[in-house]
């Protein structure tokens, strides 16, 4: 049998695996770096200028929701009255419609106003891909895509977490205003983590 040497085989550079942190990793499933637009008509980017290095409370909602948005955003009121300060310094509270076509940042200014909503609570439009798939990646849908559909439906849970720290996790809306601050400030740690809350009336 004639000699049958097999040719040699080029040379292969070796892989370098390219490292994602968990971190950057959870930006990229969950914080694209979209464009939004705050109630008094500021440009933000989700990521860069409202997540990173934050600790936050992030909801959906609508300006004419006849449903559980009013009472949601009530209840919210009253977190935000008990974290006093610290929300807007280091705690920080943001609002997305769920219709922007409709909630441009003046109708979003007004309901701002409308029902005394103070520093640090951020409310944000933008385009409506961007906001339904951000709506997506946050998990604020229902797995009947025919009440997902119909944004009367919208679920009322609430997300917050210490993104510096990768810690994240959800409450309803409607739970009460002293364990929702307290559960804020266990993931605002350190430095709230020891932080009084002092229940207020109503």
């Amino acid at each position: 049998m004639p000699n049958q040497d097999k040719p040699a085989s080029p040379h292969v550079p070796a892989k370098h695996w390219t490292q994602t942190s968990p971190r950057e990793q959870i930006r990229q499933r969950y914080f694209p770096d979209m464009v939004l637009t705050t109630h008094e008509g500021k440009k933000v980017r989700l990521y860069e200028d409202l997540i990173r290095d934050k600790c936050v409370m992030i909801n959906f909602m609508y300006a004419t929701c006849k449903g559980i948005c009013s009472p949601i955003t009530s209840n919210l009121l009253r977190v935000q009255s008990i974290l006093q300060e610290r929300v807007g310094r280091d705690i920080f509270m943001y609002s997305f419609t769920l219709k922007p076509t409709e909630d441009t940042p003046a109708v979003l200014k007004h309901y701002v106003e409308a029902r005394g909503v103070g520093p640090g609570w951020t409310f944000l439009t933008g385009h409506a891909t961007d906001l339904e798939l951000l709506r997506r990646k946050l998990g604020f849908t229902d797995p009947d895509p025919v009440r997902d559909a119909d944004k009367t439906n919208h679920t009322g849970m609430v997300r917050y977490g210490n993104e510096g720290l990768q810690l994240w996790a959800a409450f309803p809306g409607m739970s009460k205003a002293e364990a929702i601050a307290k559960s804020i400030l266990w993931v605002a740690w350190p430095t709230a983590a020891s932080a009084q809350v002092q229940p207020t009336p109503g």
